[in-house]
């Protein structure tokens, strides 16, 4: 991160700092982009006024909604645009020795301030063909910006809508922790899926460097190494442990835990025998350190006949010098029966040794959780409060792109269309509005785009919404709340008033807001109902216009 932000010499709004990963410059690039660029110049095309819009063409991991992630990014990014010497020196190695000196010295003085970025809100619940920037700009420059951005927006949204996954099959009620950084694809992966995660609705990492950068809570406790390199309770040399008001010392905080686990094996209610001692070592030298954050993880050895005992023993030495303990962790084996189980013996001892809340122990669970363990944990019944999540979510296993794609719309105020066999893969043309239409209920209808100088549709107003290339595809729409989509954040020259960035915080608030505002067919896993999105009946008769004048008129012989 950098520590002062740089500033535009042309541009006519507000500083903002860089991006986060210094590794995003204008390098970040595809070489195609400086050849188009150079091919433009040399054309005297670099100039020419162009519209592009980034979308994608399908909704990840099998579902009906992705959450747009990645603007912050992208807005830091063209806020500090510039291409040092070095950088020039190495395009001009890069590209053939015939490029004139010209387009070097062109390089030299370009900047984003004549760039204008409208945008989806960060955070938003997004759809296919739907816009989710609109660039516009000199095309040269443009285009300098297509693979950066989708860069950014790219695993930002795919993480996202991840994490969003994982909190709707969880629930509400748990706790879920973001635990990927070991196996994040490299430091980025680690350092944005952190970020992204507690996006989409997680609560806190185990990411130290994403919780200074982004100021995510951090949780963690320790691992199976720290229980094994114990072997006894004789090794812990420091055992007096002070009481929680300070008013009296423990000196031999070992010896009171002994002395609770042998009051467990003793109880009838619990049927405790033998537990390992190292274990207890480990778990008791940890609370030394953490009496206040005192969670072990027990599953080194035995989760029930020494994990959960052992961490019973010294939670109630703690408890008895007026600490709480926070809790366990399991990460193997079979967690909803491990999890009923722990839960068991802590209601146990909660009624055997009259410590109110005992029953009420918060179970962690972890080891390689996905979307289909979490539901299959539900099905089963389970008594886990809390989710460490890592392999899984990180990675984006179950798909490994979003797919965003940036493309040509407008040149020179005249529509472009890309046509493709594929229907899906045809663009929609020229500069446009979007609006999301809500019905009675409060939920949202359909997405609604429009040419720019279309009239907005109004509440209360019956709209044709047509599917953008299937004729019979369509329905009227009578809203009762309109929502225009694109919004200004980065203006450019244009003068236009820029959308301040919303903090990480408020973006997280606004996604959790609008996925409990979707309708609960459009976010089931299995079958869920697709949300429509349209084009008005202009645009969409443009459309075709455009396309029967584009493609070629095959002739038969």
């Amino acid at each position: 991160m950098k520590d002062k932000p740089e500033s535009n010499s042309h541009s006519k709004v507000p500083a903002v700092p860089g991006p986060t990963n210094p590794m995003v410059t204008p390098l970040l690039n595809d070489l195609y982009q400086f050849t188009m660029s150079y091919a433009y110049w040399r054309a005297g095309k670099h100039q020419e006024h162009a519209v592009f819009d980034l979308y994608f063409r399908k909704n990840p991991f099998g579902g009906e909604y992705t959450v747009f992630a990645g603007l912050d990014e992208c807005i830091r990014f063209i806020a500090n645009f510039k291409l040092t010497e070095d950088d020039i020196c190495f395009i001009r190695k890069t590209l053939p020795p015939s490029c004139e000196d010209g387009f070097f010295e062109y390089l030299r003085g370009i900047d984003c301030s004549d760039v204008e970025v409208h945008a989806i809100t960060e955070g938003s619940v997004v759809f296919p063909k739907v816009p989710l920037l609109r660039i516009e700009g000199p095309v040269a420059v443009v285009q300098l910006l297509e693979t950066p951005f989708v860069n950014l927006v790219n695993y930002a949204s795919l993480v996202t809508t991840n994490a969003a996954r994982h909190r709707f099959v969880a629930g509400k009620s748990k706790l879920l922790l973001e635990f990927g950084l070991r196996r994040a694809q490299g430091p980025d992966g680690g350092i944005g899926a952190s970020k992204y995660c507690y996006m989409g609705g997680f609560d806190a990492t185990s990411n130290v460097a994403a919780g200074k950068l982004f100021g995510i809570p951090l949780r963690g406790t320790h691992s199976h190494a720290f229980v094994s390199s114990f072997m006894s309770p004789e090794e812990i040399v420091h055992k007096p442990l002070c009481s929680f008001d300070g008013s009296t010392t423990c000196e031999d905080f070992v010896a009171l835990v002994q002395s609770w686990l042998e009051k467990i094996q003793r109880s009838k209610l619990l049927s405790v025998g033998d537990t390992n001692q190292s274990e207890l070592a480990a778990f008791t030298s940890y609370a030394l350190a953490f009496p206040n954050d005192f969670l072990a993880l027990v599953d080194t050895y035995d989760v029930a006949r020494s994990g959960v005992p052992n961490f019973c023993a010294v939670a109630l030495a703690l408890h008895e010098l007026g600490y709480k303990a926070a809790g366990i962790r399991l990460d193997s084996g079979d967690l909803a029966y491990l999890s009923g189980e722990a839960r068991k013996i802590f209601c146990q001892v909660e009624k055997e040794f009259k410590v109110a809340g005992f029953g009420k122990m918060t179970i962690t669970a972890s080891n390689d959780l996905n979307e289909e363990t979490l539901e299959a944990l539900n099905k089963q019944g389970h008594e886990v409060d809390t989710f460490g999540i890592g392999t899984y979510l990180v990675t984006c296993y179950a798909q490994a792109a979003l797919g965003c794609v940036f493309k040509l719309v407008e040149i020179k105020n005249q529509p472009r269309i890309k046509l493709s066999e594929d229907v899906s893969k045809v663009s929609i043309p020229c500069k446009k509005r979007s609006y999301r239409l809500y019905g009675k209920e409060g939920y949202p209808l359909v997405d609604i785009i429009t040419g720019e100088n279309e009239p907005s549709p109004k509440v209360g107003e019956r709209i044709l919404c047509r599917h953008p290339f299937i004729e019979s595809k369509r329905a009227y729409v009578v809203p009762q709340h309109v929502e225009e989509l694109l919004k200004c954040y980065w203006p450019g020259a244009s003068g236009k008033q820029r959308e301040e960035l919303p903090s990480l915080g408020d973006i997280r608030d606004r996604c959790i807001k609008q996925l409990e505002q979707m309708r609960p067919d459009h976010m089931r896993k299995l079958n869920p109902t697709p949300y429509k999105v349209s084009v008005s009946t202009r645009l969409y008769e443009f459309i075709h216009s455009l396309w029967l004048n584009e493609a070629p008129v095959g002739e038969l012989q």
